[in-house]
């Protein structure tokens, strides 16, 4: 005890330096052992260590969760073989040298084994080491042998593989260096390790090797001494010495066939995680049916003329009771584990509700309810989430992505009857609500016969008009549509989401379209990104597309236009005006009206207007627009009279222009009309029919 207080007080780098030094002796009293000669009560002790090592061995090899948890094994099978063939041969040199003073010549332990397992009879002891040997040689090494070859072959021959997929993870970031390390060292220590008890395993077989020989030189060189030396009858050596040496040979094989058994539990447990028992008998007790059959055998066997009832019967009760109580069990703990992971989850969401970081993250899109409309909407919230998850549906086929979640809430901050729709945090849009009443729109049509209050539409700034619920089946007469409170909301949710779709598209979901794609195309990106343009590029592209309403579902049409061009041009803006060339079909398609494509034209004098107030540098690149400010005025004031006369009368149109002037021209027009679609000449797909309503001049 005062030693190891002793070592208590000493640094870690003076108690590793102690337990080296006292490794090293150990060893080195081993290998003394071979040579000097050990009085009998040393023997009993060294012996009695040898068994508890073996022990030790196997109850660690019982309990350790994967095989590389107990990596030095191997390390520790040599010392223990190393140390029962010293033991053999310092008991040899007893046996030979005082056998002739009786079975307790060679130490007490030897004695006692002689005297337990042989009754007094050395034939007996023969064949119980006989049968020892057999089942250790024969059974559990060789299969373990066996085990350690076939796993140390594959576990190199898988080598090459593990590091690719080690390689492959972190190049696409799904783990870090420090974790590719780890993963690393692991599979260098698992190669190292079955490599290692591919030779140990040949450790436990030369000593039983060993055992034997060294049994046959005991046994007959003891009775030639006991007979020449010590004169001895033959009769009296032979049972002397016998007895000794098979009790010498139990004594060191019953160690052996621990060890040999705990390396035979390492080698078999393979890939299975957990400790022998949760391998073994969590598997074994995992399938109720199997333990009701074996228990109905166990009884029929019972009932059998000529066969005991009570083993039987015992067996198959216990089968069955453990068929019954174990799901049992199991069930209970599932439950209570999943309620316990629950709770844990519960108390993580709330500990990040009310974390500071919480509170700076932003929602993407956020639908913001007045106390008095939450209340008459959420009444329904199941309808609401499926039609605001069917809204999501829509634009993730029209528009090739998928739009963020929309959070919906309500708040003390507004308007009892008023809504907001936020985007990432922005309110872009209100709306005061009129509850209980029906929106009408009529535009600059005939009005409902009926009491209402005139209101512009949220989404499109239609007139409309609120006529209350108790006139539904009169709107309906008179041949109106009317629109509840619930599709009013959505219906401006929708287009708010299409107005700002630009801003909706982040790089995460840019790389989750880039990943659900083919094998071909993803060859194409790595041939254009970085080297050409960058991701973030990449991104202001579809930005630029979104922002016009133009689709990005066909994205691979879209990345092959963008490695046509992306070599030759830097500005997102650039590459933005070929893709659109590029996808003129899809674009024309999007916007016909009944198969039928109306356009308005810029006209001759705004055409050369615009043409002239485009700089170029000396390669013939736009690199500035100017236009005087008064005739940006005089353009909008009489684009906005055509316009408004082509949509006052129902057409569906796209305004259209040179190439070249197309983005300018969509910059003035977008302030007036944010959602009339620009078009260049060129962007007119061929085959398309086209209507022509006039021109702006």
């Amino acid at each position: 005890m005062a030693g190891v207080a002793a070592e208590a007080h000493l640094a870690p780098e003076q108690r590793g330096n102690s337990r080296d030094i006292g490794f090293a002796t150990g060893i080195l009293a081993i290998l003394s052992v071979f040579f000097l000669p050990i009085p009998p009560f040393m023997i009993d002790i060294g012996l009695a260590f040898s068994i508890a090592l073996a022990v030790l061995i196997l109850m660690v090899a019982l309990w350790i969760q994967r095989p590389l948890d107990f990596s030095s094994f191997p390390t520790i099978l040599l010392v223990a073989t190393l140390l029962r063939l010293s033991l053999n041969i310092a008991t040899t040199r007893l046996i030979l040298s005082n056998g002739a003073e009786g079975t307790a010549a060679a130490g007490y332990v030897i004695g006692g084994f002689s005297r337990l397992v042989m009754s007094g009879d050395f034939v007996i002891g023969l064949i119980v080491f006989a049968i020892i040997i057999t089942v250790n040689f024969i059974v559990i090494t060789k299969g373990a042998t066996r085990i350690a070859e076939v796993g140390a072959r594959f576990t190199l021959d898988a080598i090459p593989g593990k590091q690719m997929a080690i390689d492959a993870d972190l190049s696409s970031g799904t783990i870090d260096e420090k974790e590719a390390q780890l993963r690393r060292r692991e599979l260098e220590e698992e190669s190292a390790f079955f490599g290692s008890m591919d030779g140990a395993s040949k450790f436990v077989r030369g000593d039983a090797i060993a055992g034997l020989i060294i049994l046959a030189v005991n046994i007959f060189g003891g009775i030639i001494i006991g007979a020449t030396r010590h004169d001895m009858p033959l009769s009296e050596a032979a049972d002397v010495f016998t007895k000794l040496s098979v009790g010498d040979g139990l004594v060191t094989q019953i160690p052996a066939l621990i060890v040999s058994m705990a390396a035979g539990l390492l080698v078999s447990k393979g890939g299975t995680r957990g400790s022998a028992e949760q391998a073994v008998l969590g598997q074994l007790v995992k399938y109720p049916k199997a333990l009701f059959v074996a228990a109905g055998l166990m009884f029929v066997l019972g009932i059998i003329p000529g066969l005991p009832f009570f083993p039987f019967a015992l067996l198959g009760g216990l089968m069955a009771f453990a068929g019954y109580a174990i799901p049992a069990q199991l069930a209970r703990r599932q439950a209570a584990d999943s309620a316990s992971a629950a709770a844990a989850e519960q108390r993580a969401q709330k500990e990040i509700r009310e974390s500071v970081k919480e509170s700076l993250k932003s929602v993407e899109i956020e639908l913001c309810l007045g106390k008095q409309l939450a209340t008459r909407l959420l009444v329904a919230q199941s309808e609401l989430v499926h039609r605001v998850t069917k809204t999501r549906r829509k634009f993730a086929q029209q528009y090739g992505f998928v739009v963020p979640e929309i959070k919906v809430s309500d708040s003390l901050t507004i308007p009892a009857k008023t809504y907001q729709i936020k985007i990432h945090g922005t309110v872009v849009a209100s709306f005061t609500m009129m509850i209980g009443y029906l929106l009408v729109v009529v535009g600059d049509g005939r009005k409902p016969d009926l009491p209402g209050e005139e209101v512009r539409e949220p989404a499109f700034g239609m007139k409309a008009m609120w006529v209350s619920e108790a006139y539904a089946g009169e709107l309906k007469r008179q041949g109106f549509e009317a629109i509840d409170n619930m599709s009013v909301v959505l219906t401006h949710l929708s287009e708010v989401i299409r107005n700002n779709l630009s801003q909706l598209l982040s790089y995460k979901d840019m790389r989750a379209l880039f990943d659900r794609l083919g094998p071909e195309y993803k060859r194409l990106l790595d041939d254009i990104c970085p080297s050409h343009i960058s991701y973030s590029g990449l991104q202001a592209v579809l930005k630029l597309l979104l922002a016009e309403r133009v689709s990005i579902r066909n994205l691979q049409l879209i990345l092959e236009a963008v490695a046509e061009i992306a070599p030759h041009v830097r500005r997102a803006e650039q590459v933005t005006e070929h893709v659109r060339m590029r996808i003129a079909q899809q674009i024309c398609g999007d916007l016909l009206d009944h198969g039928v494509l109306k356009v308005l034209r810029l006209g001759n004098k705004w055409d050369l207007a615009f043409h002239q107030s485009l700089k170029r540098d000396a390669k013939g690149d736009v690199i500035e627009f100017d236009l005087d400010p008064g005739m940006v005025e005089q353009f909008g004031n009489e684009a906005s009279v055509a316009i408004r006369e082509r949509m006052d009368k129902g057409h569906a149109f796209v305004l259209v222009t040179t190439p070249e002037a197309r983005p300018y021209v969509r910059m003035v027009i977008e302030r007036l009309f944010a959602t009339l679609p620009v078009l260049s000449h060129l962007e007119i797909a061929r085959g398309v029919e086209i209507k022509s309503l006039g021109t702006i001049s």
